[in-house]
């Protein structure tokens, strides 16, 4: 095989060979990245990597943490006064100051948008059809059902790993285009590399993780990671 051609091969097939990878400690300061503390949300990892987890458990684990991702994300939402009556008297409680929308990236953030869902039943969803070519790592668009936002307070784009930051980046550059405002990124386990190039991309989107892993692999795969959670989801292996 003539050496252009083996080179081409092997960029092809290790499309993150002699890449420079920021370390994990270097990418923890960076500014509005909120990586979970919680004991729970790290339980729930733990059993998400496990390679044993079927996939009916493990689309079970990406929905709850979805749901409890969607307690951290939501933390700061703004709230407006509302008058209610409880049985014994009228009072005046809170309720969100605008809507909420949710943009899972198809089809591995549909278990965090059914998981957000379980905290924001009124939320407005929308598809967002990506898929990485496994040689140049780059995103293709397949699918988009998305519509202008109405009232919106905030609008997550959900998706579960974050390895070369190519389909977050992208779907928020969709995201913007749409006119969509006040995003923020919700994901369960990220490579350095793809959180800093995400950063990079878009410095006021605010990021919510999950676990934040080491590295990639050459093949562009998050390690230790948990594999492919898309396949693992919906039994696709």
């Amino acid at each position: 095989m003539p050496d252009d051609t083996m080179s081409a091969s092997l960029q092809r097939d290790f499309p993150m060979r002699g890449v420079p990878q920021p370390s994990r400690d270097a990418v923890l300061s960076l500014p509005d990245v909120h990586i979970s503390q919680h004991p729970v949300i790290a339980h729930k990892v733990s059993m998400l990597r496990d390679r044993h987890t079927n996939p009916p458990d493990f689309y079970r684990l990406v929905r709850e943490l979805g749901t409890l991702l969607a307690y951290e994300a939501t933390v700061d939402l703004r709230t407006v006064p509302a008058s209610i009556e409880t049985p014994l008297e009228p009072m005046v409680g809170q309720k969100l100051a605008g809507g909420v929308g949710i943009v899972p990236i198809l089809r591995a953030g549909l278990g965090l948008a059914e998981g957000f869902r379980q905290v924001l039943p009124d939320a407005q969803i929308w598809h967002l059809g990506l898929r990485r070519d496994e040689r140049t790592l780059e995103p293709i668009e397949y699918y988009n059902q998305l519509a202008r936002a109405v009232n919106l307070q905030v609008c997550f784009s959900v998706d579960p790993m974050l390895a070369t930051g190519g389909s977050a980046i992208d779907a928020l550059n969709t995201l913007k285009r749409y006119g969509v405002p006040h995003l923020r990124y919700t994901g369960l386990i990220a490579a350095p590399y793809g959180l800093l190039k995400l950063r990079e991309a878009h410095p006021d989107v605010p990021i919510y993780l999950a676990a934040l892993d080491e590295r990639l692999d050459e093949r562009g795969y998050i390690c230790p990671g948990l594999g492919d959670a898309g396949d693992r989801q919906f039994g696709t292996l």
